[in-house]
């Protein structure tokens, strides 16, 4: 084993900054966006129950083994494998993550730029007297133009920067500590409008009675899938967030806590939705035009609706501004620990080139749109590459390192604080690592890819 450099890093501050950007990192676009919808489209009440299954036995542990890897290491991603694994090529493991992050980062600030649109058509009241064939055709003329797309990713883009910019405790923590707290507040205040329309309960029964006739294998990869999704686990951030940990932090409490937070604000988001969309009649499962279409929609129709749809939209950009940051803290850690240049520098150059090939994911649905690759646009090139292959393959390579390579002693001395804690559970948790994490990752991966069907 090389001798491990703890020099002089940034770190997180204090407990809550741990949770509050860790927490961020995980809660973003899949939380409030893609939750409802896949739960949606796979059952409801049957898929959110398997769904917290996998969170809590597969998705923990995953990202315990992460944040071990990262404090372990104190290093970013590719630097942990390198430092753990000198002279061998796990290293490879680490520059998957910083691909999988400079991928994701494009095409999820598309995304997130439209965010910001709708909080504009928000606040000039574009919704107005719109029937949901013109708020469709309203979001479709969006998307596929080009300077006001592109105008606001740039903007996002920025945001994210201005905040890595700053560092770890001054930049990442303490914006963080204000916007998830405010992301929670706007969340609740959305659920309890929800819940007091008209015809309320049956959207509340659809996502918490269960209906297990829906189930079948394909659903329960969805959901094992979705846990993954959702807790940002296979690309870096948690390995990268684990390394600004102090030596005090208790990671199994920090994991489950973390997994709680995204866990709880996934079913709010559903609290928040789905009474809506079965109050007004509507589907719900409607994919992408869950949020821009349909709920636009239910605003227009409902008393208040004009304040509701600009706490919604805010909601969704800080939802999306938490994940960003984390992920675009990846490249960073990276250019600043290997390539040795100056966060700020890092920052400016990290953000610059991720919006640039950003750009192409974003005209992806406008002039670049009959630009195809394996059928694919780039959009949904770097989509489907990112959470059908670098995530689950990153994940699967991660708990086979943990369980496998890194041994016992460093990962109890890692979870006991060097004898400091009391460890429980280590051992179901390193049969979890070994055997059960591994063959559920590589199952999830083998269907993404269609190699085995369990639909």
């Amino acid at each position: 084993m090389a001798n491990i450099n703890f020099t002089k890093r940034d770190s997180f501050g204090s407990k809550f900054g741990i949770i509050a950007a860790t927490a961020g990192s995980a809660v973003g676009l899949g939380n409030i966006w893609r939750f409802p919808y896949v739960a949606g489209e796979n059952g409801g009440g049957a898929f959110v129950l398997i769904y917290l299954g996998f969170v809590f036995m597969i998705g923990v542990p995953v990202m315990l083994s992460e944040f071990t890897i990262g404090r372990r290491a104190k290093q970013n991603a590719f630097g942990s494998f390198k430092t753990l694994a000198p002279g061998k090529p796990w290293y490879l493991v680490g520059l998957m993550g910083i691909v999988a992050a400079f991928l994701i980062l494009a095409f999820y600030s598309t995304i997130a730029g439209w965010t910001l649109e709708y909080i504009l058509q928000s606040l000039t009241n574009s919704f107005s007297g719109k029937n949901s064939a013109e708020l469709k055709q309203s979001f479709e003329t969006f998307q596929s133009g080009t300077f006001r797309p592109i105008l606001w990713q740039i903007i996002f883009m920025g945001l994210t920067g201005w905040i890595v910019f700053s560092g770890i405790k001054n930049g990442i923590e303490k914006y963080t500590k204000i916007l998830m707290p405010l992301l929670f507040a706007l969340i609740v205040v959305m659920c309890i409008r929800a819940v007091t329309l008209p015809g309320a309960m049956k959207g509340l029964e659809f996502l918490f009675k269960p209906d297990f006739s829906k189930i079948t294998w394909g659903v329960v990869l969805e959901a094992l899938g979705q846990a993954a999704f959702s807790l940002s686990i296979g690309m870096g951030t948690l390995i990268t967030y684990g390394s600004y940990f102090n030596k005090n932090t208790n990671l199994a409490t920090t994991a489950v806590q973390v997994s709680m937070a995204d866990t709880f604000i996934a079913i709010l988001a559903g609290v928040m939705i789905f009474p809506a969309v079965f109050a007004f009649n509507l589907k719900p499962d409607e994919g992408f035009g869950l949020v821009f279409i349909v709920l636009p929609n239910i605003f227009e129709q409902m008393a208040g609706g004009y304040i509701f749809s600009i706490i919604f939209f805010i909601l969704l950009a800080v939802a999306a501004l938490t994940s960003t940051i984390s992920v675009l803290e990846v490249v960073v850690a990276y250019f600043v620990e290997e390539l040795k240049i100056s966060r700020k520098k890092a920052t400016v150059i990290g953000s610059v080139a991720i919006s640039a090939l950003g750009i192409l994911c974003t005209l992806s649905f406008g002039n670049l749109g009959d630009l195809k690759i394996f059928n694919r646009t780039i959009f949904g090139v770097f989509n489907d590459l990112t959470a059908n292959i670098f995530l689950p393959v990153g994940a699967f390579l991660i708990v086979i390192f943990l369980g496998w390579f890194l041994g016992k002693k460093i990962i109890t001395d890692e979870l006991s604080n060097e004898g400091t804690l009391r460890i429980k559970l280590l051992g179901v948790f390193l049969f979890i690592i070994k055997f059960i994490a591994p063959i559920a990752i590589a199952l999830v991966f083998l269907n993404s890819v269609g190699i085995v069907n369990f639909s």
